[in-house]
């Protein structure tokens, strides 16, 4: 009676079936494959895990996709930043046009936006023509791989922080103004405190995207051996050819690396939250 009585009221079920729901869809969706996949990684033995992820072609390709995910991740940052606070502080003709495309990368198929963008930054496309000619070339390099990362990522930090932004109150930046305070002072002591739980979590999204995107990379990267080569390619090579303890070892480290990495961000998460709550 008492438990019962801490709990507030709640339109859905109760707690006992809503709770059991939710662990078989988690479980279902979530945790039977981890615990596949570390179950299979436990059958291998990390003597054999060790020398597969070891050699030379996979630390390769695991290098390049999150160091490629973590470059485009930083850029839509910072720029994902700047469009979500134009979109919300200023009116200007185009601007709903402008906030409607954001989400084109969810709708878009990856393979089709691949495909657009290799058309695009090919040597002979419409924008590989303009910099071939500066010795820039988008398309097959590590470059096109970026490019192609931004583009899905992008939306994850825009609409992850452009309802904070909307809930931000004016009033503390003018009375920072008021005091004295120049812009760049109120945008770092008062308006990133502000926004940095909610450009941590965009970050993080915007990460786990990039690492194990496919369908956009393959087509622009080129897929070169210790050049332009996606480790979440090297998992599906290996699976056609019937090697499925190299894609394990593969998948787990990725999953390893993915895990320590949203760890770490999620702690500064934490300590930013709670140094905005002591200040």
């Amino acid at each position: 009676m008492r438990a019962s009585l801490l709990r507030s009221p709640s339109p859905l079920p109760g707690f006992g079936l809503s709770f059991g729901i939710m662990m078989t869809v988690l479980s279902i969706v979530v945790l039977l494959p981890i615990v596949a996949l570390l179950g299979r990684g436990l059958a291998i033995g990390p003597a054999d895990l060790w020398s597969m992820v070891s050699s030379r072609r996979i630390l390769s390709a695991l290098a390049l996709s999150f160091r490629a995910a973590l470059i485009a991740s930083l850029f839509n940052l910072v720029f994902g930043l700047a469009l979500a606070w134009v979109l919300v502080r200023y009116r200007f003709w185009g601007r709903r046009l402008i906030d409607a495309a954001i989400d084109l990368p969810f709708a878009l198929p990856t393979a089709v936006a691949g495909i657009s963008l290799s058309a695009l930054y090919a040597p002979n496309g419409v924008f590989g023509k303009l910099l071939a000619p500066l010795g820039i070339q988008v398309a097959y390099t590590e470059l096109g791989i970026w490019l192609a990362l931004i583009f899905i990522g992008l939306p994850f930090v825009v609409r992850t922080v452009q309802p904070v932004i909307e809930e931000c109150d004016r009033e503390v930046e003018e009375v920072s103004a008021t005091l004295g305070a120049r812009r760049f002072y109120t945008l770092r002591r008062v308006v990133l405190p502000m926004l940095t739980p909610a450009l941590l979590t965009g970050f993080a999204l915007a990460l786990a995207r990039s690492v194990g995107e496919y369908g956009s990379v393959i087509f622009i990267a080129g897929n070169l051996p210790y050049q332009t080569e996606i480790a979440p390619l090297l998992i599906v090579i290996r699976l056609e050819e019937y090697n499925y303890d190299a894609a394990t070892a593969i998948g787990l480290a990725m999953l390893l690396i993915s895990f320590a990495m949203l760890l770490i961000i999620n702690i500064i998460q934490i300590w930013s939250r709670r140094r905005i709550g002591d200040v």
